[in-house]
């Protein structure tokens, strides 16, 4: 018989703060090792340094540059980019995104949803480059933390507990020298492709191919629309096309164009960095010239196109064990139709440095583990179904010609249905957002 864990409470001060436990902050001070420098390990050692615990992040790359493309910031994870002192320089660097619009493959709206704080939440989503908020991140730890505190060119290759805590063995990709790092706790936040999650399950199952080829680029143009809406064009069952501004002036536009090309199924691995060609992308979208947007044009103009499949895996039993942990898409790789991968790496590291300051090293990793993954599995299937995919289906079945009014094609219902599914994938209720008191330890 399986045995259920108790919950795990945590305490508030009278301010709604959260109160850690003195036990892990009278005496030595913990620290943790976080394997990978990307959005969600510079995340968690911002929130662990917050936390008053000790944090060292190693990262493969021998130097971290603002590479990538676009991704957007929920509102609940610019809630926790807030509470770690980081409004100022996030709202300098993003595009307050006001709609969320969906439209056929003729540009005739289906469905236009409020964004942000037009949707009522306290705190705003923002496009951003992803490569410049990691950046962004890197120099708050830098500053906070000291430059110590990012070592790059170290690639993790096993770890161990052991009496003196967890050891990890690295290797320097520079002098292939060896080395090892000691730490209380160890957190992979490695990505996609984690060492350390192999590590901890070698059979955790393969990478799974939703049959959609993505090519991604951003392109110098004019603004569309109001500048910062999120335009969804078309569907996943055959092409599908996404743009929205990164950049303050609204002139750096980030697209994302996908075609379903196959069935999917099981893949070896998948490239971030492949160069992709415009001559493979742009017969699928030759046509789709909008009034308010020339997608061909996007195409064309990119300096740079990336090619890749979308892929996740089948959600985890357990993401760890003892003192060793995952985080981000080491823990929950998800398909990026919700938007929200980044974000919830983010929710990640905050509930992990509250746990760990409430609990300690293993007991700690315990709780964070059955808060994070009970929230992050179910976003890992809604996405994998693609809930708004049967609506705009439904759209190129009855209008394969276009429309001139949506309630022609759409009854009420359906496109409410359509909404909830995207809400699903997405957002976190706007009054639970609002009112929940702060994970910021005290």
């Amino acid at each position: 018989m399986a045995v259920k864990r108790k919950p795990f409470k945590h305490r508030y001060d009278r301010d709604d703060r959260f109160v850690s436990n003195p036990r892990y902050v009278s005496g030595e001070r913990m620290h943790v090792l976080v394997i990978g420098g990307g959005i969600g390990g510079l995340t968690t050692a911002l929130s662990l340094h917050a936390a008053g615990i000790g944090c060292t992040v190693a990262e493969s790359a021998g130097k971290l540059r603002p590479l990538g493309v676009g991704i957007n910031i929920q509102p609940h994870a610019v809630r926790e980019l807030t509470e770690l002192g980081l409004a100022e320089r996030l709202a300098g660097i993003g595009v307050a995104t006001s709609f969320q619009t969906y439209t056929d493959r003729f540009g005739g709206t289906i469905l236009a949803l409020p964004r942000g704080r037009a949707a009522g939440y306290r705190w705003p989503q923002y496009s951003v480059h992803r490569g410049v908020l990691q950046m962004l991140l890197l120099d708050a730890v830098r500053e906070r933390l000291g430059p110590a505190a990012v070592r790059t060119g170290l690639r993790f290759e096993d770890v161990a507990e052991k009496p003196e805590g967890v050891v990890a063995s690295l290797r320097d990709v520079r002098t292939g020298e060896p080395l090892e790092l000691v730490s209380d706790v160890l957190v992979g936040a490695d990505g996609v492709h984690s060492a350390v999650r192999a590590r901890l399950h070698p059979g955790g199952g393969p990478l799974l191919w939703s049959g959609v080829r993505m090519w991604r680029g951003i392109t110098e143009s004019e603004p569309f629309l109001d500048g910062s809406t999120l335009a969804v064009a078309g569907s996943n069952r055959s092409c599908k096309f996404v743009a929205y501004p990164v950049s303050a002036d609204r002139r750096q536009i980030n697209w994302v164009a996908e075609v379903k090309v196959g069935d999917g199924g099981e893949v070896p691995a998948a490239d971030w960095s492949r160069e992709g060609s415009l001559e493979d992308v742009l017969p699928y979208f030759a046509g789709w010239k909008f009034p308010w947007l020339d997608v061909p044009g996007l195409l064309a103009g990119a300096e740079r196109i990336l090619e890749y499949p979308m892929v996740d895996r089948d959600p985890l039993p357990s993401w760890g064990r003892g003192r060793v942990t995952l985080l981000g898409d080491a823990a929950h790789p998800m398909y990026p139709v919700g938007s929200n991968g980044g974000s919830q790496a983010v929710l990640d590291a905050r509930v992990l440095a509250r746990s760990l300051a409430a609990h300690g090293p293993v007991e700690g990793l315990a709780a964070y583990e059955e808060e994070r993954r009970t929230a992050t599995t179910p976003l890992v299937l809604a996405n994998r179904e693609m809930p708004m995919e049967r609506t705009l289906a439904l759209v190129e079945e009855r209008a394969p010609l276009g429309f001139a009014d949506i309630a022609e094609v759409l009854t009420a219902g359906e496109l409410a249905e359509m909404a909830a599914g995207q809400q699903r994938i997405t957002d976190m209720d706007v009054r639970f957002l609002n009112d929940r008191a702060s994970w910021s330890v005290s």
